[in-house]
């Protein structure tokens, strides 16, 4: 016995076929007939009360649209973002570069100068070391006795004088600064030829003594190595001066120097290798 609700469904291949058989003569009376002809009509009448319906479905779906848009374009963003800070990244690191070697580039070209202006043999070197505190007056270069460094050599910055080597290894050597009060310079006044002794001293100032006082000395004055003795050439500038005084019955004026060759910025040096080395003043350190 057969239940009614469990009996299942026939397929009807009659209406299938049927349908197919509509389609056909629909689409072969469609391409035969005319533009003005009845399905067409029947078409743009449909198109026509359809379109404020296609067109509601279209504003109402648009958001909706826009978000899918969005969210599948943000993993292309975020990509391309990755790339272009990669990018960014490579190409400021290039930059950096570049700007390093236009800086070192006009610092060399200062110490060249140096050596071209006294026609001068000389070996570049890099600081590696600083003076640790404010009593220490030396710096350690990366040149030594495998290039041709010797003891005594006179050592100068893109400004001017620095010092001299007071000891040497292979690969590096220690120079002692104008500042230190052990160090010594024949030196004179550019502007009056006045010749004295440059000195440094204890607390790092550098001075110019046994200048009389029958001569003029200003403020701005440029003193130079004046060569005698040998133990520097002849014309490095030493510094500038900064304060002059004469004292009451005083043979020799008090005179004050900025040094030529500070320490702020120097990076690289020049040994003067072409020159005699100089006698030091109290030995190596």
């Amino acid at each position: 016995m057969r239940l009614p609700g469990n009996e299942t469904p026939r397929s009807r291949p009659g209406w299938l076929i049927l349908f197919v058989a509509l389609a056909i003569v629909i689409t072969t009376a469609w391409y035969r007939e005319a533009d003005t002809g009845l399905l067409h009509k029947t078409r743009s009448v449909v198109q026509a009360s359809t379109a404020p319906v296609s067109a509601a479905g279209e504003w109402a779906t648009r958001p909706a649209r826009g978000f899918i848009s969005w969210v599948t374009d943000l993993g292309v963003s975020r990509s391309q973002l990755e790339q272009l800070r990669a990018q960014n990244q490579r190409l400021r690191s290039r930059v950096s570069e570049l700007e390093e070697a236009r800086i070192e580039n006009i610092r060399l070209r200062k110490l060249v100068k140096i050596t071209q202006a006294g026609n001068r043999e000389a070996v570049a070197a890099s600081v590696i070391g600083r003076p640790s505190n404010q009593w220490e007056n030396a710096i350690t270069i990366d040149r030594g006795t495998a290039d041709g460094i010797k003891v005594g050599m006179p050592v100068v910055g893109p400004r001017g004088l620095l010092g001299q080597t007071v000891s040497v290894s292979a690969r590096s050597s220690r120079v002692r600064l104008l500042t230190d009060q052990r160090s010594g310079v024949a030196a004179l006044v550019q502007r009056t030829r006045a010749a004295g002794i440059v000195k440094g001293s204890i607390d790092g100032h550098l001075s110019l003594e046994f200048v009389s006082t029958e001569t003029t000395v200003r403020a701005g004055d440029v003193v130079i190595t004046s060569g005698i003795g040998g133990v520097y050439p002849k014309g490095l500038i030493v510094g500038e001066a900064i304060d002059v005084k004469r004292e009451p019955n005083a043979l020799f004026q008090t005179i004050t120097l900025e040094p030529a060759g500070g320490l702020a910025g120097l990076e690289e040096v020049l040994v003067l290798t072409g020159a005699p080395p100089a006698v030091l003043q109290s030995g190596g350190e």
